[in-house]
């Protein structure tokens, strides 16, 4: 029974000093754990907010470089067809001059060929012009020429 006592005065001497920290428990949570929540949530709420206006300006940055890249692929398509018109353009001029040139050419040729034809016609009709006064010089050189003699009759032996 003794010990019984003991233990009872023991807890009558820990009620004052439970009460205590009882008391300090419920002002902390009222002075400092209160606040501290407080702090922590609206900091978490900050961050989330932060956080979900990232995530928002991402969105929108991905999207304006989509339009961008968009933008410019179509700028490309049409600095290709623009050049493609005027390699288009380019290709039709040289043929045009290439025709131009053949048609100049065959024109120079077909010239050429005519002086050709006439300096032909007028050699030919020089040569007919010419040819019975050659002919009559030819047979003039022949029959004044001499015959050789005729072998002598010791040489012939």
């Amino acid at each position: 029974m003794e010990i019984l006592r003991q233990l009872g005065e023991l807890f009558g001497q820990a009620i004052p000093t439970v009460l205590m920290v009882f008391l300090f428990y419920l002002f902390l949570r009222a002075h400092f754990f209160r606040p501290l929540e407080r702090v922590l949530d609206e900091r978490r709420a900050r961050s989330e907010g932060a956080w979900r206006e990232a995530e928002s300006n991402r969105a929108a940055a991905l999207e304006k470089v989509r339009i961008r890249q968009e933008a410019l692929k179509k700028a490309r398509a049409e600095i290709y067809a623009e050049q493609e018109t005027a390699r288009r353009a380019v290709l039709e001029e040289h043929t045009v001059e290439i025709r131009a040139a053949r048609g100049r050419t065959s024109d120079e040729v077909q010239a050429a060929k005519e002086r050709i034809f006439a300096d032909l016609a007028k050699a030919q009709a020089e040569i007919e012009a010419q040819s019975p006064a050659l002919a009559g010089e030819i047979a003039r050189v022949i029959l004044e020429r001499r015959p050789p003699a005729p072998p002598s009759a010791s040489e012939a032996r």
